[in-house]
């Protein structure tokens, strides 16, 4: 017996997709329903290893935390990982199978895969009671719909109703909605059941006369008028779209523990990659977490993170164009506070050799821990735990340098040497005893009167955050109207609207 399903498409990127798809799978698991999320191809920087060695994107592994079933690599068959505007690293079934041009990829590989991504959601809908599908982009990207595995080719395939979701924070929701559904063909049309109006702020009775004209326009009905809340960013998928200077998920800062704050900033290198690390350190109560990209930006800071990117060595010479390299190096010789994380870790480092990312060959570092990278074809996918600072540390690794530690003081995979730490390991941050213990050497080192929260626990608050989410779909959507349409699909006779999609 196949279980039910539903996709949430968007009228744009950054719609809410991601956050409406994990609402409705923790409302879902509430009402005992076993359920389990799916996107057939995601394009992320952040991405997360599964216990059995896959690599999918940290949104998936988010939303299955909030099935609260665990992480596959069925759950984002395909995974598209950007090393810069024209080309990404292909990740199928959790395994990297080559680099591809957006052309390239598009110009058939794409639709190559549609046998693979329908035979994963199939295996999915033979075991839950219901899959909860995220799509991608737009589903009336026209230009791109021949070749489409993740929008309305896996709704038309699957036989999947599609709830749309607009932001109308941004405005022009109603034509969105209205556009969406006109810019598709007869066939696509009959599979979008409807609508769902994402981060609305004000008095939901004056928004109604424009829902009763959208559904006189469209025959389609909208589930449900979900408010603005701040603080529910999940794991993003693209990490070249955070703000420079923004606060880390439109969290407030908590009043520190002890007399002071901690301020952590963030180097923004090019093609950052699972910048969720630094998530657990925004959490901590008194900790203040800032991207920057200028020198003259780290002399305040107490700890300044180097986090993951897919260049490390176009992230090197970003450094250094932008004289971070060297604040880098006399923050390093001054014993104040550095972290490099994965290919942070890696420019930190004494030389790399790259014949596979960037093929630039040998390229020096900064010098500052006693490192040598050479980068292997084959990418290392683990979920290693060790002891750090006397406290259990469990974390995650993705990538293809090899690092040769030939010094310092041993610090997970990596080293440390005074006040610089570097390792390949991501989340570690996520494991709360190390990183208060981690966070009292930093302060000590800066001089700060800052104590870590004894209570703070990362998971209960990732939790708590999932609940609001699963709350919002509850307690602002027609829940009844959904699950009828997860269970029977989209309702029929659903009218077309012109002028459809072009020949």
């Amino acid at each position: 017996m196949t279980g039910g399903g539903l996709l949430v498409a968007g009228t744009t990127s950054d719609a809410g997709k991601s956050v409406v798809t994990a609402g409705i799978c923790r409302w879902l698991v509430r009402q005992g329903v076993k359920v389990a999320p799916f996107k057939a191809q995601n394009m992320s920087l952040n991405s997360f290893v599964t216990r059995e060695g896959a690599e999918i994107g940290r949104a998936q592994a988010m939303q299955a935390q909030a099935c609260r079933v665990e992480p596959t690599a069925l759950m984002n068959p395909v995974l598209l990982k950007p090393g810069g505007e024209q080309s990404s690293q292909v990740v199928l079934l959790g395994k990297p199978v080559g680099e591809l041009s957006a052309r390239g990829y598009h110009g058939g590989r794409q639709q190559r895969l549609l046998g693979t991504v329908l035979d994963c959601l199939a295996e999915l809908r033979g075991t839950y009671d219901a899959v909860i599908c995220e799509g991608a982009g737009s589903p009336a990207e026209i230009n791109l719909r021949r070749t489409d595995i993740v929008n309305m080719g896996i709704a038309r395939n699957a036989g999947l109703p599609v709830l749309v979701v607009g932001d109308i924070d941004r405005g022009g929701v109603f034509a969105s909605f209205f556009g969406t559904v006109a810019l598709l063909s007869p066939e696509d049309q009959a599979h979008i059941a409807g609508f769902l109006v994402n981060k609305f702020r004000g008095d939901v009775s004056l928004l109604e006369p424009g829902l009763d004209m959208l559904h006189g326009l469209t025959g389609r009905r909208t589930y449900g008028v979900l408010p603005f809340r701040h603080g529910l960013g999940i794991d993003e998928e693209d990490g070249l779209r955070v703000s420079l200077r923004g606060t880390v998920r439109e969290s407030n800062v908590s009043p520190p523990v002890g007399e002071d704050v901690l301020r952590v900033a963030v180097c923004a290198i090019p093609l950052m990659s699972n910048f969720t690390d630094v998530d657990a350190l925004a959490a901590e109560p008194g900790v203040v977490v800032r991207f920057v990209d200028r020198p003259e930006e780290l002399a305040d800071a107490d700890l300044v993170v180097v986090p993951g990117t897919r260049g490390t060595v176009r992230a090197l010479e970003w450094l250094r164009e932008r004289g971070l390299a060297d604040a880098l190096r006399d923050r390093a010789a001054a014993h104040r506070p550095v972290l490099g994380i994965c290919g942070g870790f890696q420019v930190l480092g004494e030389h790399i050799e790259d014949d596979v990312e960037s093929r630039r060959g040998h390229v020096e570092g900064l010098g500052i821990l006693p490192v040598r990278v050479r980068f292997a074809r084959e990418k290392t996918l683990t979920r290693p735990e060790d002891e750090a600072l006397g406290e259990h540390v469990t974390g995650y690794e993705i990538h293809h340098g090899v690092a040769q530690v030939d010094g310092g003081e041993p610090f997970l995979d990596g080293c440390r040497v005074g006040q610089t730490w570097g390792t390949h390991w991501h989340g570690s941050l996520e494991s709360d005893g190390f990183r208060r213990a981690f966070l009292r050497e930093v302060a000590a080192a800066a001089g700060r009167r800052f104590v870590p929260a004894a209570d703070t626990s990362f998971a209960a608050l990732r939790e708590e955050q999932l609940d609001r989410l699963g709350d919002l779909i509850e307690e602002h959507a027609d829940t009844d109207a959904l699950w009828r349409l997860i269970e029977s699909g989209a309702p029929q006779g659903l009218p077309f609207i012109p002028p459809g999609a072009p020949a």
